[in-house]
């Protein structure tokens, strides 16, 4: 069963990184300041968006090793204009699970071409500068059985 597209996918530590976040900005809130109406509406904005985050968020949840692209899956991709492949995370960009893998949010051009594809399907997404690029699902793996160790 896939992980729903309305909620982001979060490793537990990266859970507990946005909670920590949320509240040092909550505390900040609260201390008196002399900070400028930009920098508060600033912070209120990243305070709502991570309250979103937390609430939304599924974490810990692996998905299925069914070889369809969601968040929490290890997707590699082969560009069909250059036959290069990559390799990246599907998950929330708010949590920077690895160093070693590049995120990619199920909400990005590429991304959200690829959610719910299986191996071997070619998907399509527009690139910034306007043009179209073509990409084949090579593997999709879940993070922890990439061999990785989400905390």
């Amino acid at each position: 069963m896939p992980i729903d597209r309305q909620n982001p996918w979060l490793t537990p530590d990266a859970y507990e990184r946005v909670r920590n976040e949320l509240v040092r900005l909550r505390d900040e809130r609260s201390a008196p300041s002399m900070q400028d109406p930009d920098e508060e509406q600033r912070r209120e904005r990243r305070i709502r968006k991570l309250s979103e985050l937390l609430l939304a968020a599924t974490v810990g949840h692996e998905p299925p090793d069914d070889g369809v692209a969601e968040p929490g899956m290890l997707v590699t991709v082969r560009y069909e204009a250059d036959g290069l492949t990559d390799q990246f995370l599907m998950a929330d960009h708010a949590e920077s699970v690895d160093d070693d893998y590049w995120i990619c949010s199920a909400e990005s051009p590429l991304g959200a071409a690829l959610y719910g594809a299986r191996v071997g399907e070619h998907r399509q997404f527009r690139l910034p500068a306007g043009e179209w690029a073509t990409v084949m699902l090579v593997d999709a793996v879940p993070y922890r059985a990439a061999g990785t160790s989400v905390g």
